[in-house]
């Protein structure tokens, strides 16, 4: 049986697999989770988008307006924090 922290943990640690997997893919590199890739000239605002869809359809949140800080998008860390944010407020709105 799990516990919440072991659920927390797994949440956590799969979500920064599927995103890492996501960028790499299409940023044709392996990224560090404080690598700003936005810096590294590797994302365009094209992409931004795409990403910005991509978080809202695979983990059921919405990215409003007030949401679209740069600094939510810019490293994996960054977004990993920003989705388990998202999607623990929407499980508490509920």
């Amino acid at each position: 049986m799990e516990t919440p922290n072991q659920t927390d943990a797994a949440t956590v640690a799969d979500v920064t697999e599927e995103l890492s997997a996501y960028l790499t893919r299409h940023l044709g590199q392996e990224l560090g989770p404080d690598d700003d890739y936005f810096a590294l000239g590797l994302v365009n605002s094209l992409f931004a988008m795409e990403l910005v869809n991509f978080v809202e359809q695979r983990y059921g949140i919405e990215v409003g307006v007030e949401d679209l800080d740069l600094d939510h998008f810019r490293t994996l860390g960054r977004l990993r924090d920003f989705v388990l944010t998202k999607a623990a407020n929407r499980g508490a709105a509920a």
